[in-house]
């Protein structure tokens, strides 16, 4: 964790304010001054700020059913953050595991543990998300076979990673995705000829969205929590 963070999440001090006290060399880790934000530290390390140790208020995993005309970001814009709709203190300190997109309701995960998030978005990690599709036009017999080899999005180069789709109804569709390229699930149906009018995250991993209510939130249980630890 950034040292500038620490200082944030262990005190009620800005990131502006915890730089500041940076600079001055008013913070210590293991008995060094430390005079850079960026400098990475542990929960282990003796961090001290004007002589006083610091400890690191335990890290926070919400789940939240995100509704449209939101965004997924610490900042609002055109439309308002999603955060706004979660009630705990200092909770623009968080961060969202996953965007989706502002017409895009579901499943979002948020957290101010930046190690946890990353077992989630890494692209390596190839966390599955499952979302629920709307189409315009009726599913073609072929695509679940295309998108079992990959298809070819506009603007990329290579194909997508093997997805797995399940159909629902002709307009309704279930599909499985490892990778969190921009705007991707409307662009694999656009590459096939199809147009996404809806859209839904069910699940992340294994945690499922399952009956939170449409707006609301709650903290993940232990449980949920270690499948990404």
């Amino acid at each position: 964790m950034r040292l500038d963070k620490f200082i944030c999440k262990s005190t009620e001090l800005t990131r502006t304010e915890a730089k500041k006290l940076l600079k001055m060399g008013k913070v210590t880790v293991n008995d060094i001054v430390i005079k850079d934000p960026s400098t990475q530290v542990h929960e282990n390390n003796d961090i001290c700020v004007e002589g006083e140790e610091l400890t690191a208020r335990s890290s926070r995993y919400i789940i939240l059913h995100k509704p449209v005309d939101t965004i997924c970001s610490n900042v609002d814009e055109i439309y308002p953050s999603v955060l706004h709709l979660v009630e705990v203190d200092r909770v623009f300190d968080m961060h969202i595991a996953g965007r989706l997109d502002a017409d895009t309701t579901g499943l979002v995960l948020i957290t101010d543990d930046g190690r946890w998030s990353h077992n989630i978005i890494s692209p390596k990690k190839q966390c599955e998300k499952v979302y629920r599709v709307w189409l315009r036009d009726p599913l073609k017999t072929d695509t679940e076979q295309k998108f079992i080899h990959g298809v070819q999005l506009q603007g990329e180069e290579g194909l997508t990673r093997p997805a797995k789709l399940k159909q629902v109804n002709e307009k309704e569709v279930l599909l499985t995705i490892t990778e969190g390229k921009y705007h991707q699930v409307k662009r694999m149906f656009a590459a096939v000829g199809n147009k996404v009018v809806g859209l839904h995250r069910e699940q992340v991993g294994a945690i499922k969205l399952a009956d939170l209510p449409l707006g609301q939130w709650r903290y993940l249980t232990t449980e949920e929590v270690s499948l990404f630890s």
